[in-house]
């Protein structure tokens, strides 16, 4: 149950040849405020949603988005029964760690890091218990400075490795967003600012950044499909 089945695609492509409805797989975004601009216009969940549909299966994944601002794992843990096992999805993609990570600077109540692991896992634990497909994501960035000089660079690089971590030992796949990030800032912030790249404030995301995300998610959804 690690990885999408290849026969529920198959039984999809079939139905639609014969044009019976096939059943929708059902992917879940859940996180903090990332994710709940995600479904606004222009945000990363709309803007998969619109890549899906130029692919050829464009009415087979239904997307939704579960996402509270502020949010940090455990607030995660705490709303699975209402937000994610009532909707009966299929996948869920957990994308959570940059409040764990940004609230400690600022109000002092962020994760550590021991507690973010045994939080996470639990809910990954929940959801397996469901037969629910489970994509792991990095906390993106906090400051798009590419020279390891945001306050919070450290912090996000742990966390990242505790997911990294995490998917190896549960054999789960990972849409390494850190990574990506680095990757991207590396190549197109020669100045070196903080923000304007990817984001409109170091962390929320501007539309390059909404579709960037997007593509990435697409990328380790299809894989899992693969």
């Amino acid at each position: 149950m690690k990885h999408l089945s290849k026969g529920m695609l198959l039984l999809a492509l079939i139905c639609l040849s014969f044009g019976v409805p096939p059943k929708k797989i059902k992917v879940l975004f859940f996180g903090d405020s990332i994710t709940q601009a995600g479904v606004q216009p222009n945000g990363y969940i709309v803007k998969l949603d619109s890549i899906i549909k130029q692919s050829h299966l464009p009415d087979s994944i239904e997307l939704t988005g579960a996402g509270i601002g502020g949010n940090k794992v455990y607030d995660l843990y705490l709303r699975m029964e209402e937000d994610v096992l009532k909707k009966n999805p299929d996948v869920v993609v957990i994308y959570v760690g940059i409040n764990d990570v940004w609230h400690k600077a600022t109000s002092g109540t962020g994760t550590d890091p021991d507690k973010y692991e045994k939080f996470y896992r639990a809910i990954i634990k929940k959801l397996q218990e469901k037969n629910i497909k489970v994509l792991l994501c990095t906390p993106s960035v906090i400051g798009e400075r590419n020279d390891n000089s945001n306050q919070q660079d450290g912090d996000l690089n742990q966390y990242s490795h505790i997911i990294r971590s995490m998917a190896k030992d549960l054999s789960l796949p990972v849409c390494d967003l850190h990574k990506a990030f680095a990757d991207y800032l590396n190549a197109n912030n020669p100045s070196n600012l903080e923000k304007g790249i990817l984001t409109v404030d170091r962390v929320h995301l501007n539309d390059k950044g909404n579709l960037f995300v997007a593509m990435e998610m697409w990328k380790a959804l299809q894989n899992m499909m693969k």
